[in-house]
């Protein structure tokens, strides 16, 4: 089933009519703490005319665990869900992550829909089908590809974001202009996402979704250009692994406000850690594939701006690595590489070095 994606000037009246056009005999809507608090007032009267059953979990990644999959099965469960029930993913990136695998597994399979609350969600994670749980210290290790049946995507969500986690979501729209094409690109590492037009992000936003969306219509599971998605990711994902071990999971909450800032003691945001894995995956793409220095260091610049620094060692190397050898997107202990030529000129299932690698993570400690 493919998903329809809603670019949303009102959201209660594209949320009734996604409502009305899914089938449905009950309805429920995950959302985590803070956003039962601060988005679902937003929607409340149209779901509490829909008698819809509110299912709370705890927010932030730490909770997006098998336990906390198994408290929404029970819920549904408890609250009499059938196969044609529908679940509403009311939330960032966590909530449409774990509640799409909740709904693709409950009962084989219900109907979901994803309002993303972030940025990041809005971008990236509620769009694409791909839905999963952290499992064994490391991200999205379990899941499913699974659509929703719509993903409505409003910008009223984002006067509730603090400053980290638009930069956190804005991350992933740099990494769409870099596998897109250079005018976006342009445009990206020119706006001020420390102030923002939301007027101007809005269409931003859903111009990012469509590269999103022509990539993932190409290739729905993955075996070929989808891999593009993953630029930044390898070392990103092993940068934000690292962090949530190093903090004992306490996740950063602000975002630096000056240039030589380092980004707060703490696990980092995921688009934090995606920034500063686009700027080590840039430096191998530019030692490897040709990508142009020029550009390089003016995308690290405006990363090293808004973002500040990241916390970690030479020592901290073996690590990084073992955590990269652990991607999914890897055969057997080869790591494996999305990396470009240039903007929008890709190169999928590349490989580097172990010593190419530790320079790139020197090039992200030092080299910009």
């Amino acid at each position: 089933m493919q998903q329809r994606v809603i670019i949303s000037q009102d959201i209660e009246h594209d949320l009734a009519q996604a409502i009305a056009e899914t089938e449905h005999d009950r309805v429920f809507v995950l959302t985590d703490d803070i956003t039962q608090e601060c988005c679902l007032p937003k929607v409340a009267v149209l779901l509490t005319k829909h008698n819809a059953t509110t299912i709370t979990i705890h927010h932030d990644d730490t909770n997006k665990t098998l336990a906390t999959l198994a408290d929404v099965w029970t819920a549904l469960q408890r609250g009499g869900a059938t196969r044609h029930s529908l679940l509403v993913n009311l939330g960032g990136g966590m909530v449409t992550d774990l509640g799409g695998f909740a709904a693709a597994t409950f009962k084989r399979g219900i109907h979901f829909i994803n309002i993303p609350t972030t940025l990041l969600a809005m971008v990236d994670a509620a769009v694409g089908g791909k839905t999963g749980i952290n499992f064994g210290g490391l991200k999205n290790e379990v899941g499913a590809f699974a659509n929703a049946r719509y993903v409505i995507v409003n910008t009223c969500f984002l006067d509730t974001l603090d400053t980290a986690n638009l930069c956190s979501g804005y991350a992933e729209m740099l990494k769409h202009s870099l596998i897109s094409n250079a005018q976006m690109w342009a445009e990206h590492v020119n706006f001020d996402i420390l102030q923002p037009d939301l007027a101007e992000l809005q269409r931003m936003v859903a111009a990012s979704i469509a590269v999103k969306e022509r990539i993932v219509a190409d290739d729905p599971h993955e075996h070929g250009i989808r891999k593009a998605l993953n630029f930044g990711h390898t070392v990103g994902h092993a940068l934000e692994e690292f962090s949530m071990q190093q903090s004992g999971g306490a996740v950063v909450s602000t975002a630096p406000t000056k240039p030589t800032e380092q980004t707060p003691t703490g696990a980092l945001l995921h688009g934090y850690a995606v920034a500063f894995g686009l700027i080590g995956e840039l430096y191998i793409s530019a030692r490897k594939a040709g990508f142009p220095t020029a550009r390089l260091h003016q995308t690290a610049r405006f990363i090293r701006e808004n973002y500040g620094a990241v916390a970690f060692t030479c020592d901290d190397y073996p690590t990084l690595l073992n955590l990269m050898r652990h991607d999914k997107k890897n055969t057997a202990d080869t790591i494996n590489f999305t990396l470009l030529h240039d903007i929008g000129d890709i190169r999928i299932n590349q490989t580097a070095t172990d010593e190419e690698i530790r320079e790139a993570l020197d090039f992200i400690r030092e080299g910009y």
